[in-house]
């Protein structure tokens, strides 16, 4: 493993790119850490001690790096970015322009790029809008004072630009990890905002809970993991036969290759969707002056405070979260392979499924499949999404360790390692999975 690590940096363009994306995460870390304007250091400083990584601003929290809850520049991180990604991708599926847009090649991925930062920064300016209520909210801080001193329309104003022009910053960070460094830029910025988090995480979890339920959270992770990178490899592999055609001389086809279908084909989408709808709820009950409404929101949905410190999630927002998780998996998996479409690509490339005759029963083969390997992916994204928030609503402990950050942190790793194996594959040396 020491040869392989001393063979990345022995490869010039592969160490230049490794020191490029290492100095982009040195800025990231930087930018976290500059509180914005007119907010008060002292109850921040409290909130960062007491919160947990859990409920409502859990995820957007885990993807800054801690940012949101010391109200830094980058406090919302990069998940306005993801938001409107998974919307331009939603939006493809009914609007014909953008499907247009796909199918163009370079020109059509550009446009549709431009129209997603667009889309980043309109969502930026909402989501920050809204959390400068949510800190506001005594409910929501646990009866502590509000973060901002002297909320007036400037210091808003203030605070929704700095947070907007974070986001902007990060957003193009991202996309220079992707054009000079090593793996996508976007995916590296969430993992290093995620194990920046881990060992303070790790520490709360200590202080906070009985050495058997540390030792239970640490196994369940470890477990977790283990499984991750287990289902993450796993795919159901469709055998295609392409029959022989005489062109001339030539014989063409008579190959035989298969379609991989993944067993977690949407990923991690899902469970950033799922989690990403949960707190609008809690963003209106700020802004909405309907008492109803704000109350079922902070006792359903918001989480309340553990008795060993900190957030821990309600019953309710467990449930909600793991049937929005399925709901999306098998939505988003239905976005990304499309059965008609795939058939009717055998069928003109002149192949077949052995057993299968071409067109409506290959799609109705193919159907079948796909809703066979969503439903364990869909079960099984939605356990590891729920689990760490289970225990810690059980036992009354703040598990800042959410499944959806071992999820990302074991998918970015693989992925990243198999980049860095295919260049050293490339120059003849001996990589990660040799």
């Amino acid at each position: 493993m020491l040869s392989v690590f001393r063979n990345m940096f022995r490869i010039h363009d592969l160490r230049n790119k490794i020191l490029f994306t290492l100095f982009i995460f040195g800025l990231y870390r930087l930018g976290a850490a500059v509180p914005v304007p007119g907010t008060d250091l002292d109850q921040v400083e409290a909130f960062a001690d007491t919160s947990g990584d859990a409920g409502i601003v859990g995820l957007i929290n885990l993807f800054s790096g801690g940012a949101l809850e010391s109200l830094s520049v980058f406090a919302l991180g990069i998940m306005p970015y993801i938001t409107a990604s998974i919307i331009m991708q939603l939006l493809a599926v009914v609007i014909p322009r953008l499907q247009a847009l796909q199918d163009e090649g370079e020109h059509g991925r550009k446009v549709i790029t431009q129209w997603t930062r667009g889309l980043t920064i309109g969502l930026a300016v909402l989501q920050s809008t809204g959390f400068v209520f949510l800190f506001q909210n005594q409910n929501f801080l646990g009866g502590a004072e509000p973060l901002i001193v002297n909320p007036s329309l400037r210091e808003v104003v203030i605070i929704v630009i700095t947070w907007t022009a974070g986001t902007a910053l990060i957003m193009w960070l991202g996309e220079l990890i992707s054009q000079r460094g090593i793996g996508n830029g976007m995916s590296l910025i969430i993992f290093v905002s995620i194990v920046s988090q881990m060992p303070s995480q790790v520490a709360i979890l200590w202080a906070n809970s009985a050495t058997w339920q540390f030792i239970s959270v640490v196994t369940v992770m470890v477990v977790l993991t283990i499984g991750i990178i287990f289902v993450d490899q796993g795919q159901r592999r469709i055998p295609v036969q392409f029959s022989r055609r005489v062109r001339g001389r030539r014989v063409l086809g008579g190959q035989s290759t298969y379609i991989p279908m993944k067993v977690n084909m949407a990923g991690v989408i899902p469970v950033i969707f799922a989690t990403s709808i949960m707190y609008f709820p809690a963003l209106l009950g700020s802004a909405i002056p309907w008492d109803g409404f704000r109350n079922f929101v902070e006792t359903h949905l918001l989480p309340t405070s553990a008795s060993h410190g900190g957030f821990a999630p309600t019953w309710w927002y467990i449930v909600i979260l793991g049937v929005l998780v399925v709901f999306f998996t098998y939505f988003y998996t239905a976005i990304q392979f499309d059965p008609e479409k795939q058939a009717e690509m055998i069928q003109r490339q002149g192949g077949f499924i052995p057993g299968i005759r071409p067109g409506r029963a290959t799609v109705r083969h193919l159907e079948h499949v796909l809703s066979r390997i969503t439903l364990p992916g869909s079960l099984y994204l939605a356990f590891v999404a729920i689990a760490p928030s289970i225990m810690g609503t059980m036992w009354d402990i703040p598990v800042g360790l959410s499944g959806i950050s071992i999820l990302i942190v074991a998918g970015v790793a693989l992925e990243t390692m198999k980049q860095i194996e295919s260049q050293l594959l490339m120059r003849n040396y001996e990589g990660f999975l040799s």
